[in-house]
């Protein structure tokens, strides 16, 4: 599966529980880590763990195993790594309090996401 189609499945699986300010950041000119990073928040605990669980069941049925799944368990912010995409959900405290997009995005980017 490539990056794109990865990318594509990590969204849809957020959206179809209604995740909230969905973020995709290309990060390949960034970083050798992974090429992009989704960031998401859940409304509550309960809410981030269904996401990230989510994100996790779907890759596994198209064959997508994740190297790595942290925080599932506390809810407070969660993250899966894919590989090519790393997923980030987090509660909207955490969230505002690491401003994850600050980081990575770029002026570009920024002023694409804003319209």
């Amino acid at each position: 599966m490539n990056t794109e189609e990865l990318t594509t499945l990590v969204v849809d699986a957020l959206e179809d529980l209604k995740a909230v300010d969905l973020h995709v950041i290309d990060v390949r000119d960034k970083t050798s880590i992974t090429d992009v990073m989704v960031i998401a928040t859940g409304t509550s605990s309960r809410h981030v763990k269904s996401l990230a669980d989510n994100v996790v069941l779907k890759a596994k049925k198209a064959g997508q195993q994740p190297l790595g799944e942290e925080g599932l368990d506390a809810g407070e912010w969660a993250l899966i790594d894919l590989g090519d995409v790393v997923v980030h959900v987090m509660q909207p405290e955490v969230r505002d309090f690491y401003q994850l997009e600050k980081l990575w995005e770029t002026d570009e980017q920024s002023a694409d996401a804003a319209g």
